[in-house]
């Protein structure tokens, strides 16, 4: 099948090169995967509550407005469908490579430092109350009024996972990082003022903070919980959105570094480099020659028309 050429070199090979680079990478989201599954295990911190201090966690037992298993489909399922709907439009494997690789990464980078948070604390739950005593009968220590829990292990066990909210932060690094792509792809910050872009960019921020809301209204977290939490993932997604790509306001932004690095490349028809954002820095001029040109120029917006860029973007295939 014939293939998009860049610069004598197909782009399904520049892609394989990419593969490859960040193969490390994805070795990197395995061990996060394994040692978030493992934290899970571990028995957290058991901050014993006292008698005089049981009325802050009295609140009813209710059932999750927001399930566990609703989670990663919002987090990391919808974010990635949408990625995928942009590659397919715009058939940019280096972009596609690299949002995958920046979602995994803030969702499990957010999962690991939240899970080791909460196995560190162990702050109860506003319902530990009826999770210690599920009878409603109080059981406490003589002498030091700590209160003695005599409910079902595993639900006492997840009643020491207040801090921080789960739900917040995994929801807020997918959503979160769907939010900085989105504002990227729709060049929200292109100066011309229209508001229906950044109505777009806020949807995914606006379905995260409902779920955290959700979790003060389900009496699972405290709101310094889920504030934590949103707070802990929407920075862990900043900062592996910039990892893959220029920020939003840039002339490029909506281009990933990989993409400038390889054009580039091609342009001088030498061998795909280790794709860095301080490469580019040094050589300004060659990027901007091949890169469109998305921002305000002498007061007008321009479209610069290389050739290579162009037969990757629109897609047009040459003969083998």
């Amino acid at each position: 099948m014939p293939d998009i050429q860049l610069g004598g070199h197909s782009l399904r090979s520049h892609g394989a090169k990419l593969a490859r680079f960040h193969m490390h990478d994805w070795v990197i989201l395995i061990l996060l995967a394994i040692v978030d599954g493992c934290l899970n295990l571990i028995e957290p911190f058991h901050r014993f509550v006292a008698q005089d201090m049981m009325t802050d966690f009295m609140y009813p037992l209710k059932k999750n407005t927001v399930p566990f298993w609703a989670v990663p489909i919002l987090a990391v399922l919808l974010p990635f469908s949408i990625i995928l709907a942009i590659y397919f439009r715009r058939r940019n494997v280096f972009d596609l490579h690299n949002a995958i690789l920046g979602l995994l990464f803030s969702v499990l980078i957010t999962g690991v430092i939240t899970d080791a948070i909460k196995d560190a604390v162990g702050r109860p739950r506003p319902d530990f109350y009826w999770r210690c005593f599920p009878d409603g009968v109080p059981n406490y220590e003589p002498n030091t009024t700590r209160a003695i829990c005599h409910g079902e292990k595993s639900v006492i066990r997840e009643g020491h996972k207040s801090f921080p909210s789960g739900h917040s932060s995994w929801s807020f690094a997918g959503l979160g990082f769907l939010s900085w792509y989105l504002a990227g792809k729709l060049k929200a910050f292109d100066g011309r003022g229209h508001v229906a872009k950044l109505c777009i960019v806020f949807l995914p921020l606006l379905a995260a903070a409902l779920v955290a809301i959700s979790r003060v209204d389900d009496y699972w977290h405290h709101w310094q919980d889920v504030f934590t939490g949103g707070f802990l993932g929407l920075v862990v997604a900043s900062f592996c959105y910039l990892q893959f790509f220029p920020p939003p306001y840039d002339l490029q932004g909506w281009l990933p570094h990989a993409y400038l690095q390889a054009v580039s490349d091609a342009r001088d028809n030498v061998p795909l480099q280790p794709f860095a954002a301080s490469s580019l820095r040094t050589r300004p001029s060659e990027v901007e020659s091949v890169a469109v040109a998305s921002g305000h120029q002498d007061g007008r917006y321009a479209r610069n028309t290389s050739t290579i860029l162009d037969s990757m973007e629109a897609g047009r295939r040459n003969g083998p």
